[in-house]
Order: structure tokens, then C-alpha cells, then sequence
């Protein structure tokens, strides 16, 4: 008798990225290359709700609707912007901080830096904690690790009953020097957990162990405000999607790229202040690796923001030191600092839900607030009353009314004319087509202003980058804005809407680590600097193996921030991977020059290193896709041929009006086929305008490319 057959294997990945409008879905299977797409709205006061939603209404029974069922999942990640939003909004928990007698006041004072030198009125974001909520602990550590004065320990139960006294959901303990020596935050978060049963400790030399006490403080305050919050939030999340079937590993973005257990995110969700817009930069970074562009701008417009991050060999440039909350968005030093890796990017409040207004002086003004996905654009017809880009786009033709968003509702296009009419057109004296003209104008110079200058801040010029634009709105705006940018080519791909989710499923489980060790380059101590290097990749090793997940040989990557003797700020270098010695300080220092003249053009001879920090990720193997299965036919040596589909009117300023233009269907387009401008090409959830001047090529896998005619170069 034959014994019966196993069941297979579970084949799928599943990806949720939940962003401020809609929630999207990818399913993806790596063997074949399929994939299955979807959006549901937000829900923003319980995210996990439209999670649940949209999985259940896909993957049910033996084969949902995606043809796909629960128990065919092998692995689910997940990206979302609740940490970053809860910092921004003030919505974290009431937090405690324990810290070192005398440096009660450290984290309102920071770095005594102004950041606009002629405002005499500067506003700064307020700490996460009030200081009356800020206990003082006798206890201190020298800058060499050395113990100067022992732990009060009754000081530190006598700081739990006053945090308890005081209702707080979470504790953050930050001490001098604590990152060299943290034996005194180890004790104190044992004696807080004893104390405070129930209620998470969170400490500096975990969430952040480097020197410069104000940004480290900073850093775990952060982390504690809102673990109270992603705690239950990621634990709910995981248990709702097992009810559902879902049996695999639930996988979260962090900011810096990676993708981490959830376990360990609720520790750290500081980690994850960036989750969601790191999806899209990573599902880029793929891109640009299999299509080998050697320098891409990713752009990403979505409901609520627009992100833009610089792209260079396939990699996406990471910082150690960035802000959130910031007062002023392009004012360095406006924000809360937080010392945690992330992907180096811009993001600005500039969306298909931007509110456009006049104010006072009668300048049309667009963002940052936006209208979300409650009660969102007028034209959703669910109750919105503020014009906004969406209601804009939908006036001037760039979007395809009767199938919006896959169909799931039509657009009200009557009711975004009335908004627009009524909010932009009149008080500007313009008829309705020239003020929805002026809004879709406005938030695309909005957009590429801050992409120049963040392009500029990091010494890059932008012209011979390829504009990768995805995100719900970004390939309606790609053109206009790569034509702002003098970028000759826009390369879109197929599933745009859902890019970020896509992301998800081709970025590799990682974990970073980082250790200060500060010394001149050339007196390191180099068994020092092994043995650091050594414990984090074992670490890093070890958590890989402990999240089961298949990730081959672990990949080690390596850098140091290092600066010029007596600078403020660092830059950050590679390391040579193997055991270091002192010949490896030549080529250090080559690696800090070529970094730094990037930046300043310019380096100085005769003036000493010095490293600060020395930081180490452990990555798995990541996913290599060559392309979807099913997405259309070869080219079979031919030229192809596109099917219009419908003819719409558009608005084209070069033309002083609407011009009926071709219409094609994404879907339905074969590798091969070449189009002229001007002309929109429609998907389930977005479509993609091509202006005057730009010609359109389907790539294998239904990307498209789009080249700019540089004689034509109009803006």
C-alpha cells in the first residue's frame, strides 16, 4: 500500500505594508516568480485591523480569492509607520527615566545648538518624559569604564516606588558612560523589574550603547515610550494572523533595511521608526541590483508622504544619527535625535491626500497635513471636504475614475471639481482646470526641491540617476518631477502600488550591532578592535540561527565612524572583513578620504583619525527575483505592438488645456512594446502618466522605462 503523499510545503511569502491611506498586500512566490497584489483603506486607530481584513478576505478556506491558503504561507513580514507616528503625535506612554544624579536636566538642554542662528524664537520638540518624572540615582562611571562611585541601589527602589506613584507604563534608564561599563544599568534594570512587575525597562546600553550621552538618552526614551504600545500591537498582530491559519514566522522591517523577529522588535521598536519607507528603498536597492543601474533615486509618493533616498551600486546609503519630530522639516537640529542605523532618506508631507489651500498672503500652499484614508480626498466620496492632490489628479484626468484603487470604488470626480473649485480655483481667481493644474505643479516642485537638496547634502548630483517611481502616486508624478530634476530616465515597476510591501519579501533577516572603542587611528589597539568585531558577529550569528529562518551563509558587512581629530560629526566607513592589524590603517584612511572628499570635496593631509564607533550587520541570503511569471509574452525577436484600451482627456499645460490621449492597460502590455507620450497607462491601483517628450518601453516583468527626449527638455 502506498503511504500517502506529504502535504507540500508552504511556497508563499506574504508582505503587509500598512501605510497612513491604504494597507498593501503582496503575496509572492519565489519558485515561480507569481505574485498576487491587493489594498484594503487603513484602519489608523487599529492597524491590525485592515491586516486582518485584507488576509481574510484573500486567504480563506482551502484557496481564498488569491488562490492562495493560510497554511501555504512560509513567511509573513510586515512594515508600518505606528512607532514614527506615535513619537510625531505624542502618543506614546507615560514614560520614567532614571538616570545619573546631576544630569536630570541633560535631555532639555541637548546640544546647546542652534539650529537657525538669526530666529530668535526657536522651538524645539519637547522631551518624551516630563522632568518631574525623571529620578536622579547616585552612581558614576568614568569615560575609561572605571567605577567612581557605586550604585545606589536603595535610590534606584526608591526611584521605582515614585515611578510606580506616578502610573508610568515604562522605564528608561540612561546613565554616564554607560556604554563603555554597563554593569550599573544591568543592576538598575533588575532592581526596576522586580519593582515594577510587569512594566518594561528599557536601557541605554541595550537600545543604543555609544558615546554622546544626550543622543543615547534620546535614543532609549524613545524606545520606551512606545514600547508599550508595539508590544501588544506586533503580539496581537502575530496571534490574529495564526487564527487566521498563518503558522509562519511573523518578520518586521526595521529601519535600517533589515528585517528582524518579532520578538526582537517589540525589545527595540526604536529599530522601527523608519519600517515602513525602508520597504520601499530595499524593494529599489533590488531593483537597481537586477537591472544593474549604477545609481538610482527612489521616490515613493503615497497617500500621506513622499520619500526620496539615494541609490548607489545596487545599496542604499544608511545613517547612524537622524531625526524625528522635527519643528522645521529641513532644519538639522530641529528634531529628537536618535542614534539607531536606518536608511538615509527625505520624507516630506506630500501625498495623494496633501490638503491644497490659499493662506492668507494668496500663495497656494499644499501639505503637510493630509486628509488619510478617514476621511481621505473628496472625491473617495466617504465624507472628505478638503481639496487635496488626489482631488486634483482626478480634475485634470491623470487618474482612472471608474477603477480606482482595483476597482474597489469609483471616484467621485464631480465632487473634487466642486472642492477644488471652491478651495483653490476661486480664491486664486483661475478657472477650476488651471487650479488643480497648480496643486499637482505645486506638490511636484515641493517634492523635488527636497530631493535636490537632500541629493546635495550628501554630494551627489542627481543628473545621470534613474528616478525609480512607486507608491500609489509616484508613477502619476514621475515624469513632472524627473523633468524638475533634469533626470533623463524614470524606470517604473510593475505592481508600483504595492512596491513597499514587495520590498518586504526580497529584503534579507538581519541584525546590527555597534560598540564605541574611541582612539586615534593610529594607536588603535587592534586585538581590541578584533575581539569587538568577533562578539558582534557572533552575536549576529547567533540570532540569525534562533529566528529559523532559511538564510544561508550569513553575509558580514563592517564600517567605523570616523572623523578628523577634534571634529564634531563623523562619517561613516567600510571595514575589511578578516583579523585587522595595524596595515589596515592605510587602508582605512584611504576609505575615510574617499568618503569624505564625496562630501566636502576636499580632505586635510596633515591631521590625525580618530574612530568613534565600530558597528557590525549580519544579513541571510536575500531573495533574488529575475522577474513574475505569467506577466506577458516574449518579444520573440519582434517589435510589439500596445492595444489602446480607451481614450481620456487630460490636462497638458504644454497644450493650454485637456487633449484626448491613448489609454493603455498595464497588465495587457508585452515586453517589447514601445509608446510615445503623451499617453496614461492604467493598473488595478495606480496609472502612469506620460507627458510630452517621454517615450515608454516595456521591459521584461512589465517594468517600464521611460526616456526623456533631451532636445525637447521641457519642464
Amino acid at each position: 500500500m502506498p503511504s500517502p503523499a506529504r502535504p507540500a510545503a508552504p511556497a508563499w511569502r506574504l508582505g503587509v505594508d500598512v501605510g497612513g491611506t491604504f494597507t498593501d498586500f503582496v503575496l509572492l512566490n519565489p519558485a515561480t516568480g507569481a505574485v498576487r497584489t491587493w489594498k484594503v483603506l487603513t484602519t489608523p486607530a487599529d492597524p491590525s485591523l485592515a491586516i486582518t481584513e485584507g488576509v481574510g478576505a484573500r486567504l480563506n478556506g482551502d484557496a481564498g480569492q488569491a488562490g492562495v491558503s493560510p497554511r501555504d504561507v512560509a513567511l509573513a513580514a510586515h512594515a508600518t509607520t505606528l512607532v514614527t507616528n506615535a513619537v510625531i503625535e505624542r502618543k506614546g506612554a507615560p514614560v520614567a527615566f532614571v538616570t545619573t544624579a546631576g544630569f536630570r536636566d541633560i535631555v532639555f538642554m541637548g546640544r546647546e545648538y542652534r539650529y537657525d542662528m538669526q530666529d530668535l524664537f526657536l522651538d524645539f520638540p519637547p522631551p518624551l518624559v516630563a522632568r518631574q518624572r525623571i529620578y536622579e540615582v547616585a552612581e558614576r562611571i568614568g569615560a575609561d569604564g572605571e567605577v567612581l562611585e557605586p550604585l545606589d541601589e536603595a535610590g534606584v527602589r526608591d526611584a521605582a516606588r515614585r515611578a510606580a506613584e506616578a502610573g508610568v507604563s515604562a522605564v528608561a534608564v540612561g546613565f554616564l558612560h554607560s556604554y563603555k561599563n554597563p554593569a550599573h544599568e544591568d543592576r538598575a534594570a533588575a532592581i526596576l523589574h522586580d519593582a515594577l512587575p510587569g512594566v518594561p525597562v528599557s536601557t541605554s546600553s541595550q537600545v543604543s550603547p555609544v558615546i554622546r550621552e544626550y543622543e543615547r538618552f534620546s535614543t532609549v526614551l524613545a524606545n520606551a515610550y512606545v514600547q508599550p504600545l508595539i508590544r501588544p500591537y506586533l503580539t496581537g498582530l502575530d496571534s490574529r494572523l495564526a487564527d487566521l491559519g498563518i503558522k509562519a514566522p511573523l518578520l518586521i522591517m526595521l529601519s535600517s533595511g533589515g528585517l528582524a523577529e518579532a520578538s526582537d522588535a517589540a525589545r527595540f521598536p526604536v529599530r522601527m521608526i523608519e519600517s515602513g519607507p525602508a520597504a520601499g528603498v530595499m524593494g529599489a536597492a533590488h531593483l537597481a541590483r537586477r537591472r544593474r543601474l549604477p545609481r538610482a533615486l527612489a521616490f515613493d509618493m503615497g497617500g500621506t508622504t513622499a520619500k526620496g533616498a539615494l541609490i548607489e551600486d545596487a545599496r542604499p546609503f544608511i545613517t547612524f544619527d537622524f531625526e524625528v519630530a522635527r519643528v522645521y522639516r529641513f532644519k538639522r537640529g530641529s528634531g529628537l535625535p536618535i542614534k539607531s542605523p536606518a536608511v538615509d532618506m527625505l520624507e516630506i508631507g506630500a501625498g495623494g491626500g496633501s490638503i491644497a489651500r490659499v493662506d492668507a498672503l494668496g500663495v497656494l500652499r499644499v501639505g503637510p497635513d493630509s486628509a488619510g484614508a478617514v476621511p481621505g480626498p473628496v472625491c473617495y466620496g466617504r465624507g472628505g471636504c478638503d481639496a487635496t492632490v488626489t482631488d486634483a489628479d482626478a480634475v485634470l484626468g491623470y487618474l482612472n475614475a471608474a477603477g480606482f484603487a482595483g476597482g474597489a470604488f469609483a471616484l467621485d470626480v464631480d465632487g473634487a471639481r466642486r472642492a477644488v473649485a471652491d478651495q483653490v480655483a476661486r480664491p486664486l481667481k483661475l478657472d477650476t482646470a488651471r487650479a488643480a493644474w497648480g496643486v499637482h505643479t505645486v506638490v511636484n516642485e515641493n517634492m523635488a526641491n527636497a530631493v535636490r537638496v537632500h541629493a546635495v547634502e550628501r554630494g551627489r548630483d542627481l543628473r545621470g540617476f534613474t528616478l525609480m517611481g512607486f507608491g500609489g502616486c509616484g508613477p502619476v508624478h514621475a515624469c513632472r518631477v524627473a523633468d524638475i530634476l533634469h533626470v533623463d530616465e524614470v524606470l517604473l515597476p510593475f505592481g508600483a502600488s504595492v512596491f513597499s510591501a514587495l520590498g518586504l519579501l526580497v529584503t534579507p533577516v538581519s541584525f546590527e550591532f555597534v560598540r564605541t572603542y574611541h582612539a586615534r587611528l593610529d594607536t588603535l589597539d587592534w586585538d581590541r578592535v578584533n575581539g569587538l568585531l568577533a562578539e558582534m558577529e557572533a552575536q549576529g550569528a547567533a540570532l540569525l540561527a534562533r529566528a529559523g529562518v532559511d538564510t544561508g551563509a550569513p553575509q558580514v558587512e563592517r564600517r567605523c565612524e570616523m572623523r578628523y581629530l577634534g571634529q564634531q560629526r563623523e562619517v561613516s566607513v567600510p571595514v575589511p572583513g578578516g583579523r585587522l592589524g595595524l596595515g589596515h590603517a592605510r587602508t582605512i584612511r584611504g576609505s575615510f578620504e574617499r568618503v569624505y572628499r564625496a562630501l566636502y570635496t576636499e580632505t586635510v593631509e596633515a591631521v590625525p583619525l580618530e574612530v568613534l564607533d565600530w558597528r557590525v550587520k549580519v544579513s541571510g541570503k536575500a531573495l533574488r527575483l529575475k522577474g513574475v511569471r505569467g506577466r506577458g509574452p516574449g518579444t520573440g525577436g519582434r517589435r510589439m505592438t500596445a492595444r489602446v484600451v480607451e481614450r481620456r482627456e487630460i490636462y497638458l499645460p504644454e497644450e493650454k488645456g485637456y487633449r484626448l490621449v491613448p489609454v493603455y492597460s498595464w497588465p495587457d502590455l508585452a515586453p517589447g512594446a514601445a509608446i510615445g507620450g503623451p499617453c496614461c497607462v492604467d493598473s488595478p491601483d495606480t496609472t502612469v502618466v506620460v507627458t510630452p517628450g517621454w517615450r515608454l518601453a516595456v521591459l521584461d516583468g512589465k517594468d517600464l522605462r521611460l526616456t526623456r527626449n533631451r532636445k525637447r527638455g521641457s519642464r
